[in-house]
């Protein structure tokens, strides 16, 4: 249950605060002028949830698409895996259903938080569930076979 718990936890804490500050903070005139908001405010809670949501979904499947070879390349193979899943249910479904102009900056910028996201929780979930399940020691090198 701790990897669990942590995992998406991690998930949490690293996605939460990069979609506030990328969508919000850094790039909020380019979505605006992109066409994605249709809001005038956001409703951060529901973000949240769906991050929280994200975040327990992936901690849960985490332990059925490790893979051998280092924590690192799971991790990251992980979050290249479920990272094109939800670019495909978020960049191109939005693209297909929303006004957004132009789709390529909207697909450039997407795919570059996305990357960031998926490659940062991908490499978190798969180090807290190395760390903490009952056959790994939490001892082992990075580079170490799971």
């Amino acid at each position: 249950m701790k990897p669990f718990v942590l995992g998406c936890a991690a998930y949490i804490v690293v996605t939460f605060p990069l979609a506030v500050i990328w969508h919000l903070v850094l790039f909020k005139t380019t979505y605006d002028r992109l066409g994605y908001f249709s809001r005038e405010e956001p409703i951060i809670s529901l973000g949240f949830l769906a991050i929280a949501v994200q975040g327990a979904v992936l901690s849960c499947v985490y332990p059925f698409f490790r893979w051998d070879g280092s924590v690192v390349k799971s991790g990251l193979r992980f979050g290249v895996l479920l990272g094109v899943y939800h670019w495909s249910g978020h960049v191109a479904a939005a693209a297909a259903k929303h006004s957004i102009a132009p789709l390529t900056a909207w697909f450039c910028i997407e795919t570059i938080y996305l990357a960031l996201q998926f490659g940062l929780t991908g490499l978190a979930i798969a180090l807290i569930h190395q760390w903490f399940t009952p056959d790994g020691d939490g001892k082992r090198m990075l580079t170490e076979p799971m």
